[in-house]
């Protein structure tokens, strides 16, 4: 037997509802679902669609705000290694700076000690036997043993005779104009110069030419 359709308007709001016969179908305009169920329960289904739209929506949401943190993070994390290793590379060099240069101040005390002992060994002369020559002997000893001390903490004199005046290495006090000489040339060194490695610790003090 084929289902009759229920046309009743009245108690047919959905299949459940309907007082007709059983063979009946709901054909209502109230049924709007597929297992033909009230208006009410599709309602509430349409709204826990939604819902769980929603809940979808906002989780995907979260695990790309989650996301963007993560890089984020990784970001900071990448660049704050970057800092450090640049970080301990600038102490080292530092480091091996302070330590390269360590005996600056101590060497810079000696080196008026120094003056003062090659002022006293100009006094000696050829005569090697007179009183002055056999005191200063003593001096020339101690002399030696300090330039031997410079020598190995790497000082050396700075050579300027005879050569263009440099800034670098000169400090010129006095000038002279000499006939034959060009301009700008180191004719005396007043007061050694000295560097320490490749530093200049003290510049010669020296006469130039006009």
């Amino acid at each position: 037997m084929e289902k009759e359709t229920c046309q009743c308007e009245e108690n047919c709001a959905c299949e459940e509802k309907c007082h007709c016969e059983d063979n009946h179908e709901c054909t209502c305009e109230d049924c709007v679902c597929e297992d033909c169920t009230c208006e009410e329960s599709s309602g509430e289904q349409l709204d826990k669609k939604k819902e769980k739209k929603n809940k979808k929506d906002k989780n995907k949401q979260k695990i790309e705000e989650l996301e963007q943190q993560l890089k984020e993070l990784e970001d900071k994390n990448l660049r704050d290694k970057a800092e450090l290793i640049n970080y301990r590379k600038r102490k080292d060099e530092e480091m091996s700076r302070i330590l390269k240069y360590s005996n600056e101040d101590i060497v810079k005390q000696l080196l008026p000690v120094v003056d003062n002992f090659e002022r006293a060994i100009k006094m000696d002369d050829n005569n090697l036997d007179d009183q002055v020559s056999k005191f200063l002997e003593g001096f020339k000893m101690i002399y030696c043993n300090l330039t031997n001390i410079l020598e190995n903490a790497e000082v050396k004199a700075i050579d300027g005779v005879n050569k263009p005046f440099d800034p670098t290495y000169h400090e010129a006090v006095l000038t002279e104009k000499v006939e034959g000489v060009e301009s700008g040339q180191v004719l005396e060194v007043l007061q050694k110069g000295y560097l320490l490695k490749d530093r200049v610790i003290r510049p010669a003090m020296v006469k130039v030419s006009e």
